[in-house]
């Protein structure tokens, strides 16, 4: 069986930390950022943990070259 390829798509956006958890960016801070308050934007620049009971590992899977 031929080696397992890394999902590019993946790749650019997720992350894995030092001990092994998974980091993404969050969503809605592309445009349309008038209506948003600055508390909300701020908020949105920090990058969140997926959980590791959810996609945590299928995600870890496709990232791993």
């Amino acid at each position: 069986m031929p080696k397992m390829k890394t999902h590019k798509g993946a790749k650019k956006r997720f992350s894995v930390t030092g001990t092994g958890k998974v980091r993404r960016l969050k969503a809605y801070k592309s445009h349309i950022l008038t209506k948003k308050s600055a508390k909300r934007k701020r908020n949105l620049r920090r990058p969140a943990i997926v959980k590791p009971n959810g996609d945590a590992l299928r995600i870890k899977r496709l990232i791993q070259a």
